[in-house]
């Protein structure tokens, strides 16, 4: 029974790492011929053994999605194409991914980014592609303008937590601090573009909101929105400890695309300006 149950929890962890990989090569935080995080990295931030790490490397390079050589690490090969689930007048599209929205929104002179998040980790991923783009001179955007909402500390939010004790307060604070990392790091990628864009504005305010969903409203004319959904993984605190968390998924989570146009009774355009009236509401009562 023991070895059964092993053998299920070792299965689940490969699924997750392997689902986590194709969604963050899908979404563009690891985009072609970027070489991905270190075995020891990923096993690390999944919490999972390196063999783990190992089994979804072979099988992604096995399936075209990655090239592998020893001493040189892993390099994407191939992005696949992620078409919409739906397209009405331009205004609707599901199933599409954050990269390459992110990328055109930041080929304009100015660029304004309003995002609702749990956390800032994967908002930082991709900042970090297109900052790359500025700093090797492919575009020159002359403003960009962050505001990005997380919740606040104080409020306990119900996820991650452990599935048999949720007072246990490990999985929150481990959460608080992937939150401060990227948020600093948010902070110094700004600073260093100081140089390059004339007016680079960020600004982080915290609301007491748990967030259902991540928001992400791109140069006032896109909204992208993704729901939070509920899962169960495996976490480890400390060596040797496995414990069963209910978390929720991030990197790979649906995002639905509504664009707004000339008609202010299209549902694109209703749908975003509702989104967008929402943040401002919050920004400005709600958020400090």
């Amino acid at each position: 029974m023991g070895e059964q149950r092993s053998s299920y929890a070792g299965g689940r962890a490969f699924q997750r790492v392997s689902d986590e990989v194709r969604a963050r090569i899908a979404d563009g935080m690891y985009p072609l011929r970027a070489f991905l995080p270190s075995q020891r990295d990923l096993a690390e931030e999944f919490d999972v053994s390196r063999d783990t790490v190992q089994r979804v490397l072979r099988e992604l390079a096995e399936q075209g999605w990655i090239e592998s050589r020893q001493g040189s690490g892993s390099r994407v090969v191939r992005v696949p194409r992620i078409q919409p689930l739906a397209v009405s007048g331009g205004r609707l599209r599901g199933g599409v991914t954050l990269g390459p929205l992110l990328a055109e929104a930041f080929e304009r002179d100015e660029v304004t980014l309003d995002v609702y998040s749990l956390t800032s980790e994967s908002l930082d991923a991709h900042l970090r592609v297109q900052a790359e783009r500025i700093h090797s001179g492919a575009i020159r955007p002359e403003r960009i303008s962050l505001r990005l909402i997380l919740p606040s500390e104080d409020i306990g939010v119900p996820y991650p937590r452990v599935k048999d004790d949720p007072d246990d307060p490990r999985p929150n604070e481990r959460l608080h601090g992937i939150t401060r990392r990227s948020t600093s790091s948010v902070h110094e990628l700004f600073r260093g573009l100081e140089a390059l864009v004339p007016t680079p504005e960020l600004e982080i305010r915290r609301a007491p909101l748990t967030p259902t969903c991540k928001i992400y409203l791109l140069n006032g004319t896109d909204a992208l929105v993704a729901p939070y959904q509920v899962i169960e993984r495996e976490a480890t605190f400390v060596p040797g400890e496995k414990v069963d968390l209910l978390d929720v998924l991030g990197f790979g989570a649906p995002l639905t695309h509504h664009v707004k146009d000339t008609d202010p009774n299209s549902p694109g355009t209703v749908f975003v300006d509702t989104w967008q009236a929402w943040f401002d509401s919050v920004w400005s009562h709600l958020a400090e």
